[in-house]
């Protein structure tokens, strides 16, 4: 470590203070206990003989004095205090202020700075570097003297008249709250009006409740360039892609503030609001018979992927999630006669979807509210509700820890909080019902604060898997207090940090605060929901809450302190597309390019990697003319920073039309438009040409149909989890290529006999592209033997070998007996380190959306969107065991990887 120089001379430095020769003390100190004191070799010498005995002892010296030093070195303390704190807490840049080290070494930090000459600086006294802040600096200091001239004399002008008068009427000045926020119906919503100092930073966009605390702590948005009209935060600031993922599989908890999701209220009678969300895609008949009786009582949720009519079909809007509000209670039979007309029980739902389809769901669904009868009625509740999302085998213990029921008395006590109290021990919230709901009123955390670990009751398996088995929530059921705007406004109404304080200071110590009447009740709603494909993963709990009380929760629970130890971890975006990347499900907007919002996601990448591009210098950057692909390939296939699906699609149409036309052929798209016209808040999208999800529901159902009977859609794109067979790691925008097959056909022979299937006689044999004719076979030859993940061949059956060599290989199969393989084909001779060759442009068939090395498969992996024509065609000649091998290449890399897909 570098220390700071004495001053010259022996007078005082520029700190006025003496300098002292501590420092080289300190050194010599540290040089003596790093010596190593050893006796020579003559001394086990006697005449030229070795004495044994003096030899042991001489080595028995030297160990004792190796260990002597190695004490001594850790007693000199070598390090200094700020290398001592973990790595968390680390602050290398500000081991000049002790304020910035614990206080247990704040002593010794003191101590070292005074030793090694260090300069303590303190912020307010610090002199301005630079003109600009020292024009600024000067700036404050007069506005600051005007400020309080303009006081002084306003009080003097004042004088005793305002005090009089007071007095003369008998009462003190009062000052009114704030009025209750208005929300109009059908209409958009403005967002809160933030504080005079720092409502200039928010024209063109919003603050989260928590960004003061996220902005000391993560990378957030650039001020110019907000993400959905949102400053949110990106990522921490400390290194945490490990971290997160241990947190979030093994122990610990990481959290996200996401008050950014969209909350929609829609209110009408049952009947109006059921062909509402049928136009909106709900069609399926589970939601609205029997099985669905619980999702519209209100004790379960709805997740899905909800779409607009257009053109003849549907287009995807994007993902939401639907809970209905319970009904209240029958009236009685006095009641009922009372009334002169019994009116249809009106109904109410919350639409929670992503800030980036908001736009786009909100006017469909004023568009199919104005034509009901009686009329819907849609609010904008963006800055009603906030919400915070947790991940993690701790997220149970921790909500726990920070939410207490409102209400203690067994006569007051709601069911829901009863059943949220017995999960004290539930470790993953995927082991709850699906979908299940927990709504009840619980208390400001601040009034308990600081939050106290929670204390699993011994023999507490048995409670907890009654309480799971049973899911007693539907008895007693109210409507919930969060789908109420005066609810929801009386607990934005909490009380300040300052009269919280003066409560707390006159309780002894330790002692939480008592709920009084001013303290109101925080509705909230959780929602348990699990992984998409993994059984295994960690579930997530999503907190629904008031916009206002968002950030005194997040602040207790950020504080929380963690069974396993630590507190929980901070979240942004890009730990939210680790984890989902994870878990193998595609995150949305970017693995969703066939909807609006995942379309503009991909052309602002796309601007953002030609930005890089563009500013690389011309000697540094890659030239996509000159990417050799072997064969006489020149040229990158498309745009090569961009998953190019317009390109994908353009190909498919123009190769098609040179072959013979099948049942799942595309038609040219290239005039048709490849989205409407979004919001005026999102960028228009150029592409020219439409594309279509299809779902792994849909695409099933083609795969089991024959080959007439089933016809992909126009454009028609499934999502895709790849895993890499061996090696490899795949990289945004990576081309995926199917297998190539004989005579340009999809897909390699599977299971043909050697009549069928010769083998080439030459390994240069080639086709008419150049590329060699049995380069499915190159490529299958790389699946390693005995590879039984996922339905790949054990071992695969070699094309071309006679009858009696398949029945010793059927044989050693069977008997786990080694078997000597014929020699696999031959791979390329040519360049590439005979490294089989890249498949030709006509079977490409789809692009890598995000991709990476996954910590929790230990493998490459990736999710992509393909051609689901294509990929149909592949398997129905190939079979679905090797038609779904592809080969994945980077854009601008000439060697491609195998891999698997499989529709997710």
């Amino acid at each position: 470590m570098v220390k700071r120089k004495d001053p010259p001379g022996g007078g005082k430095d520029s700190h006025g203070r003496q300098p002292n020769n501590t420092r080289n003390t300190k050194r010599a100190k540290v040089q003596a206990a790093r010596t190593i004191r050893t006796q020579p070799s003559d001394a086990a010498l006697e005449d030229g003989k070795l004495d044994l005995n003096r030899f042991l002892n001489a080595r028995e010296f030297e160990i004792k004095s190796l260990e002597r030093s190695m004490n001594k070195c850790k007693a000199v303390n070598a390090t200094r205090v700020f290398q001592m704190v973990p790595r968390a807490m680390r602050r290398r840049t500000a081991s000049h202020n002790v304020k910035r080290v614990p206080k247990r070494l704040r002593a010794q930090a003191r101590k070292e700075m005074l030793e090694d000459n260090t300069p303590t600086v303190e912020s307010r006294k610090r002199k301005p570097r630079t003109t600009r802040a020292r024009i600024r600096a000067e700036t404050m200091r007069k506005l600051r003297y005007l400020a309080e001239k303009k006081r002084k004399r306003k009080a003097k002008k004042a004088g005793d008249g305002a005090v009089e008068e007071v007095q003369r009427r008998g009462s003190a000045v009062v000052t009114a709250r704030p009025p209750r926020p208005k929300i109009r119906r059908n209409m958009l919503n403005e967002p809160p009006k933030a504080d005079s100092k720092y409502r200039k930073r928010q024209i063109n966009k919003t603050w989260l409740p928590t960004h003061l605390w996220h902005a000391k702590r993560a990378t957030m948005t650039r001020p110019s360039s907000p993400l959905w009209r949102f400053a949110i935060p990106l990522t921490s600031t400390a290194k945490c892609y490990r971290p997160t993922h241990r947190a979030s599989g093994q122990k610990g908890v990481v959290a996200w503030d996401t008050s950014y999701m969209s909350t929609i209220g829609v209110y009408g009678t049952a009947d109006c609001l059921e062909r509402a969300l049928r136009y909106l895609g709900l069609v399926q008949e589970g939601l609205w018979n029997t099985r669905g009786k619980k999702w519209r009582a209100g004790v379960r949720k709805w997740t899905g992927t909800v779409s607009r009519q257009q053109k003849g079909s549907r287009r995807d809007i994007g993902p939401a999630t639907i809970v209905w509000n319970p009904q209240p209670p029958a009236t009685t039979s006095d009641e009922m006669e009372t009334s002169e007309k019994p009116k249809k029980p009106r109904r109410q739902i919350l639409i929670r979807t992503h800030p980036s389809c908001f736009l786009e769901l909100f006017e469909e669904l004023l568009k199919v509210a104005k034509g009901q009868k009686p009329q819907l009625h849609v609010e904008d509740l963006r800055f009603e509700v906030g919400s915070i999302e947790l991940v993690g085998p701790a997220s149970t213990e921790t909500l726990l820890g920070i939410l207490e029921p409102f209400h203690d008395s067994p006569e007051a006590a709601e069911r829901h909080a009863n059943v949220f109290r017995s999960l004290a021990g539930v470790a993953n919230p995927a082991s709850l019902p699906k979908d299940a709901i927990l709504a009840f009123s619980a208390r400001d955390p601040r009034l308990s604060y600081p939050p106290k670990r929670v204390e699993i009751p011994s023999g507490g398996e048995q409670t907890i898997l009654k309480t799971l088995t049973d899911w007693p929530v539907e008895e007693n059921l109210k409507p919930y207090d969060i789908f109420d705007r005066e609810s929801r406004y009386q607990a934005s109404r909490m009380p300040s940090q300052k009269s919280l304080n003066r409560r707390k200071g006159a309780n002894a110590p330790g002692e939480p605060i008592k709920v009084t009447a001013a303290d109101p009740p925080i509705p909230v709603m959780l929602l348990a929901s699990r992984p998409g494909t993994d059984g295994q993963a960690q579930g997530t709990w999503t907190l629904l809450a008031p916009w206002k009380c968002i950030q005194h929760i997040w602040y207790c629970l950020m504080q929380y302190p963690v069974s396993t130890g630590g507190n929980p971890r901070l979240g942004g975006l890009e730990e939210q597309r680790q984890i989902a990347f994870e878990h193998g499900t595609p995150w949305f907007p970017g693995d969703f390019p066939a909807t609006t919002a995942g379309m503009n996601w991909e052309l602002k990448e796309r601007a953002k990697r030609r930005g890089d591009w563009d500013r690389r210098p011309k000697s540094k950057r890659l030239e996509w003319k000159s990417l050799d692909l072997g064969a006489g390939r020149k040229g990158e296939i498309g745009d090569g920073l961009a998953c190019d699906f317009e390109y994908l699609f353009g190909v498919s149409a123009r190769t098609r039309t040179q072959g013979k036309p099948d049942a799942v052929s595309i038609p040219d798209a290239a005039a048709e438009a490849m989205v409407v016209d979004p919001p005026a808040e999102q960028p228009q999208s150029p592409v020219g040409m439409t594309i279509r999800q299809v779902t792994k529901t849909e695409f099933s159902a083609l795969m089991k149909s024959g080959s007439g009977e089933g016809v992909v859609p126009e454009g028609g794109i499934v999502a895709v989890g790849l895993e890499f067979v061996t090696r490899g790691v795949a990289k945004p925008c990576a081309r995926i290529y199917r297998l190539p097959g004989k005579g340009g056909k999809a897909g390699g022979a599977v299971g043909v006999s050697s009549t069928q299937a010769e083998v080439p006689a030459t390994p240069e044999a080639r086709t008419k592209d150049g590329l060699p004719v049995d380069l499915s076979e190159q490529w299958l030859s790389k699946v390693p033997n005995g590879d039984k993940k996922k339905g790949a061949a054990v071992p695969r059956m070699p094309v071309g070998v006679d009858m009696e060599t398949r029945k010793k290989i059927l044989a050693g199969s069977l008997l786990a007996v080694e078997v000597p393989y014929p020699k696999p084909a031959a791979g390329n001779q040519t360049d590439f380190g005979g490294h089989p060759l890249c498949p030709g442009e006509e079977d490409l068939i789809g692009f890598v959306t995000t991709g990476a090395f996954s910590l929790s498969e230990g493998r490459g992996t990736a999710i992509g969107s393909i051609s689901a024509a294509r990929a149909l065609e592949t398997l129905r000649e190939t079979g679905p065991r090797e038609g779904k091998f592809c080969v994945v290449r980077n854009a601008g890399e000439s060697i491609g990887w195998l891999a698997r897909w499989e529709v997710v």
